[in-house]
This record gives C-alpha cells, structure tokens and sequence, in this order.
C-alpha cells in the first residue's frame, strides 16, 4: 500500500494536471448548472454555471500547456501532434458536452502519467545503474600515505628488491589497514566528493560501499561484487596488486586502495556514458512513428469532419476526435524501445544509441574475431607429456605445480594458463596426500602436496623471449623453451645426452649451436610432434629435462551452442577473421561450428572482408564481434561493432557500438534475440491500438458512442498500447 501511494504521489508532483483534473469533478457533479449571476449568455458557451466555468477553466489551461509543449518539439525538430486532442477538448466545449470536456482534460493528464509511469518502468535497468554511480570518496590523510615507494612501514625506502622467500616486497598499509580491520587507517580519512579524487590518492572503501574509481588494491585482499558492471552473479575475490574498478560493491571488511583514474575518466563513468547516450538517442523507427502521426491526424480530422457534414450534428464531430488517439505511435513506440535498451542493460549489453537496437534485429551476418572472442583470452593446458626414459618419480601434477608456482611470475602469453593448470595441480595433490597417499619416496616428502600447505619459491629469474626459473622448496626449476630448459646453468646444453656412452669433447663444445639442434631433434622426436594449433612450454626439474606442457587456444565453452542460436535466429552467414595460421583457424572454426574461415589476416584484410559484404547488393546488416581492443577498425567497418569485454578493459570503446560486459559470447544472440523481440512487440502495440482507435471513430461517426464514453474508452486505448509496449521487458525469448 506504501509503494503505491508513493508511486500516486510521485505521478502527481511529475503531472500536476492530475490531481486537478481529478478535483474539478466535484464541482462539475455537486454545482454544473448554478449560476449566481443569473442570465448572461455568452457566444458559443452559452451560460455555463459554476461547475462548467471550472471546467472551462481547466480546459483553456490545458489547450495551453499542451501547445506550448508541442512548439517545444518542434523546435527541437520532432513533430508536435497534439493538435488532435486541443481540437478535441475545444470541440466538446463547443457543443457544450461538458463532462466529455472534463473526461478528456482527465485522460489527457492520465495519460502523461501513465507515459510518465512507463518511461520509468522502461528505464528502471538503466536508472538502477545511473543511481548506483558513487558520490563520495574516503581519502586518507597520514603522513607518508599516498606517494608510491615512500615510508612502507619497513624501513625500506619503498624498492622492490625481492626477499629471502622469493616473494616481492610491496608499499602497504599498516597489516590491520590491509586486512580490512577497524584501525586508525579507517579513523583518519576525509570525506570528499568523487569529482575530487586525483590519481594517486589513497582511498579507504568501507563495507558495503561502491567502489569511488579506477585504482590497485593496496589491502591484502577483498571480495568484490561486479554485479553492476558486467552481471557477474559471485561475488569476486582479488588480492593486493589487482585492479579494483569503479562501480564494484566492497564486501563485508573495509579495503585500502590507491587510485588510478580521476572519476571522469573511471570504469562506471563510461558505462554511465553509455546509457546516457542510449536513453538520449531516437531511433529510425520513432522518427518514422513521430511522422506517420500527422497522416493519422488528417485521417482522424476528416472522419470527424464527414460526420459532422453527413449528419449536421456538430456533436458527431467531437465524438470522434475524442477518441483519435495517436499515442500508440507517440508513446507505446518509444516506451518498447527504452524497455528493450533496458533488458539489454540488465544482461550486461550496453548500446550507444537505439538506432543500434533497430539494427541488431536485422542482423544477417556475423564476423567473429578468434583469439579472445571465440576462444577463451589465453592458451589452456590440454595435457602433460613425460619425457620417455627420463627416470623421473614425478608425475603431471607435480610437473603442473612446479610450472605453475614459477610461471606466476611470468607475464608471458602461456604463464596464465600454465599458473592456473598448477594451482588446479596443487589442489590434486593436497587431496591425494589427505587421502593417506603417499606417490613421493620418504626422502622427497617435501615436495608440495605432501604435507607442506604451500611451495616456498625462491630467486626467480625471466629470461625474455626464452623461460622462467626459479627455486621451489629448494629444487631448481626451468619452463620455458626447449632449449632453455634443456639447457645447463652455463648456458649450454648437456651433448653428452646426445650420444649416449661417449663423453664430451671440445669439439662438442665449439660445434654448440649444431649439438642443440641435434639434441632438440631428439627430444622432439620422444615426445612426438605437436597438433597445427597446440605450443608447448619444456620442464626440467634440477637440471633434467623431464616433461613438456602442451597447450592450445579452447573455444569457449559456450562458443558452438551460442552460434547454433545464432543460426537458430536465421542469421544467415557466420565467418570467422583471424591472423593466425590457417590449419589452426581450421580446427577451432571445426569445432564451433563455422564454416566459413579467413585465416592469416593483417588488419586490413580483416576490415576488406567485412567491407565487402557490408557493400554487397541486398547483404542485410553485418556484424563484427571482437575483443574491442585490437579489433577496433574492424568493428568500426562493420554496420554494428560488438565489443566483448569482462568488465576490466575500456567499455566506451571509440569504434563499437554495442560492448558487451559480461564477457560471454551467449550475449551474441541473445542481444539479437531482445531487438528483434523489442520490434516485434512495439509494432504489436502500435497497431493494436491504432486498429482500436480507427475502429472506434468509425463506431463515433455512426453515433454509436456518446462522446463522454469515447472520451474514456480512448484512455483504455492508450492503456492498452502502452501496457503492451511494456512486456519489452519481459523475458520471453
């Protein structure tokens, strides 16, 4: 009961013609016809009594308002066709059908509220991210806080040289500050407003606030809840270092992090621009509606007319225009349109303006980037090979663990998914070892797995373009090239294991660079060759090389059923546009489920071939599907760029006009899905009441609705229309 009086009230402050036009009916009904200046007959009105005078008033304001507003549209050049509902209201004064007067004043009021009503229902994903946008900020203010490199509180002047265990020290807050806990860290910040954060600021998120801007979490870790920025429904936990983005919700300890962007220039801000400029825009469609109202407004003023002269009733004349209601073309198209816009929102799709909403449903042929957009973003571990005759007592998990604990450090293009393939490993291994497993000799039982929670890694060292090494609980280990691992701590390769029995001679050692052939020869040849699309990383372990991690570009696992949905949509034509070797395009495209594939591309390759079919005769729209970094004059060539991001990178990418937030390629269709479903519903409502209305004047002509029902069954039009435009947001695809 509470919502809905808030909601009347509310409706009543936005259309303060309505309580109005409510109260007048109380004159009009207890005092029409009372006249205490008795007989004074006025040309057209006759003489009214003091209910009707109210009335006279009411509607004489009304006419008013409503052609100020629509010299107000058009001067912002859309067409104003109200001209039907003055005329309509000036008529039923002129016949004196006053209560059809009053009727029509109430339906126009009702109905700029339930426009009001719908438009915000519309909007409500879009509102919901425009009222969650962060105010304010915390700024700490302690001395030495806030200068990178300065006062870490131990002692160090800020450098990152590393420690004894291997780790990177790193400027941090006092450890209570870091960890979330009530301190003087919390006690001693200022409340600003965001617009006042700089770079470089320190800033304090309490539990449950919005994350102010961009910036690197300084506490030791957090739980984030990204809901608001790509839909992600788990809360996500980051630890210190990692990126923390405007928009984020803190969860339930207090974070320490440094800003990194001023607010403008923040993850939300542009995601806010985004939806700004959607809710702004005008689509094709709603022009072309604003444009079919003037033809109805002539059709609906020569009904009347022709009733009026058929049968010299004056009356028929306002019977008919009281029920010419174009609002299914003025509010019903728009309205569906901002609730699709809306939806799409509330799936992590964002537009840059409904003319792309128009566009998506017409979508004939899809362009889709490979690596990062088909695929998952970086190459996944398939499998562990142990190198034959190694005579190692490891096996692929401790292989994995081992790789992984040094690759994360790496920033190599494979150390991720090695990284994450040995943090899966490593979970193996506790639960082998809970389980009363013992795969290790008693003299390596310190190998992680067995017993030891985590590796103690140590002197790390990256050779660019070659591996990592590094110590893991004191055994030396190599990832990297085969013959970076293969290799020695001098440097060279080990030829004696190249022919095994004799040993090695100086000529081995000068003809270096033909016994490192050699041997990577052999090894190859004992592991076995490598698929077109798979790479691989070479492990030794204490100087033996003793495995290889192979891996290779996964599509992703949603990646073949959101393009059968594609098909499923009728979408005609699906391509794939890569840079990378064609037998590797070929394999991925096989298993998603495309068959047409243009391979080892540069960047302009890739925008000739979606410029071609953009430019073929009857070629319907086509789009480009991209990571929104790289791809960015592809996606500008195509008629809709798609943009899919994770929520981290740039939404308001320059050259997309659609940016997915979510990072899952099952928005694809279900973006086409929502605008087609979005058209299909506006068009419904439109005509449904238009055919009502049209209906309904005939029906007036013939005088069989008086004019003060066809004043309220007009508003029932309206209602209809509006109510059907509606279910645009309704889930049903």
């Amino acid at each position: 009961m509470r919502k809905f009086i808030y909601l009347c009230s509310h409706l009543c402050v936005q259309v303060p013609l309505l309580p109005i036009a409510v109260l007048t009916v109380i004159p009009l009904a207890v005092c029409p016809s009372w006249r205490p200046w008795g007989a004074a007959d006025i040309p057209i009105l006759g003489n009214p009594g003091v209910g009707q005078w109210i009335v006279i008033i009411v509607v004489a304001y009304t006419i008013i308002d409503t052609v100020r507003g629509m010299i107000d549209d058009l001067r912002h050049g859309r067409v104003g066709v109200d001209l039907l509902a003055v005329v309509a209201i000036a008529a039923t004064v002129a016949v004196q059908e006053y209560w059809a007067s009053w009727a029509v004043v109430l339906m126009i009021s009702s109905g700029e509220a339930i426009e009001e009503y719908a438009q915000s229902k519309a909007e409500s994903s879009l509102t919901a991210l425009m009222t969650a946008a962060p105010q304010t900020a915390h700024v700490v203010r302690r001395p030495g806080v806030g200068v990178a490199g300065v006062n870490t509180g131990d002692g160090s002047d800020g450098s990152s040289d590393d420690r004894c265990d291997g780790f990177r020290k790193v400027a941090a807050l006092p450890s209570s500050a870091a960890s979330g806990s009530s301190d003087a860290a919390t006690s001693h910040y200022d409340t600003v407003a965001v617009e006042s954060v700089t770079p470089g600021d320190v800033l304090i998120v309490l539990p449950g606030e919005t994350v102010p801007v961009d910036g690197e979490l300084l506490s030791g870790s957090a739980t984030l809840d990204l809901s608001n920025i790509n839909g992600e429904p788990v809360p996500r936990g980051v630890f210190a270092g990692a990126r923390v983005m405007s928009g984020a919700v803190n969860g339930s300890t207090t974070l320490t992090m440094r800003a990194a962007e001023a607010a403008r220039d923040s993850q939300y801000q542009r995601i806010l621009a985004l939806v700004a400029a959607a809710q702004d825009s005008r689509p094709a469609v709603v022009k072309t509606a604003d444009v079919l109202a003037v033809p109805f407004t002539v059709l609906a003023l020569a009904i009347a007319a022709v009733a009026w002269l058929v049968s010299g009733v004056p009356t028929r004349f306002a019977q008919v225009l009281v029920l010419a209601t174009p609002c299914p073309l003025l509010i019903a198209a728009p309205v569906a349109y901002v609730a699709g816009t809306g939806r799409l929102a509330k799936s992590g799709i964002l537009i840059k303006t409904q003319d792309v909403l128009e566009n998506l449903g017409r979508v004939t042929h899809v362009f889709f980037d490979k690596t990062g957009t088909l695929t998952v973003k970086q190459p996944q571990v398939t499998r562990v090979e142990m190198l034959p005759g190694a005579g190692t007592h490891l096996n692929e998990d401790h292989v994995l663990m081992m790789a992984g604990v040094v690759e994360t450090y790496s920033v190599h293009i494979l150390a991720k998914g090695i990284a994450k393939a040995g943090t899966e490993a490593l979970s193996r291994l506790h639960r082998r070892f809970e389980e009363g497993q013992r795969l290790c000799p008693q003299p390596d039982a310190d190998w992680p797995g067995h017993g030891r929670d985590y590796p103690v890694v140590k002197h790390i060292d990256e050779d660019a373009g070659k591996g990592i090494s590094g110590e893991v609980n004191g055994h030396k280990v190599r990832v990297g090239r085969l013959s970076f691992a293969a290799s020695s701590e001098d440097g060279f390769l080990p030829v004696e294991r190249i022919v095994p029995g004799r040993a090695t001679t100086d000529g081995d050692r000068q003809s270096g660079k033909q016994g490192e052939g050699r041997l990577a020869d052999e090894i190859r040849t004992r592991f076995g060759m490598l698929a077109p699309d798979e790479m691989a990383s070479y492990v030794s372990v204490d100087g033996h090389l003793i495995a290889r991690i192979v891996l290779r570009d996964v599509p992703r696992a949603n990646a073949k059923s959101a393009l059968a949905s594609l098909r499923g949509l009728g979408v005609a034509k699906l391509s794939m546009l890569t840079g990378d070797k064609r037998s590797s395009a070929a394999i991925i495209a096989s298993e998603v489920g495309i068959d047409d594939v243009h391979a080892e591309l540069f960047p302009e390759d890739k925008v000739t071939a979606v410029t071609t079919a953009t430019v073929t005769p009857s070629r319907g729209v086509t789009m480009m599907v991209g990571d929104g970094v790289n791809d960015a004059p592809v996606l500008a060539a195509a008629d809709i760029g798609m943009a899919m991001t994770d929520g981290t990178s740039t939404a308001a990418s320059e050259s997309a006009q659609v940016v997915i937030l979510n990072d899952d390629i099952a928005a694809v269709p279900r973006a086409i899905a929502i605008a087609r479903r979005t058209k299909r519903v506006m068009l419904q409502a439109v005509l449904a009441g238009l055919a009502l209305a049209l209906i309904g004047m005939v029906a007036a002509a013939f005088n069989l609705i008086p004019v003060v029902v066809g004043a309220f069954l007009q508003e029932a039009i309206d209602v209809v229309s509006i109510l059907w435009a509606l279910t645009a947001l309704l889930d049903r695809d």
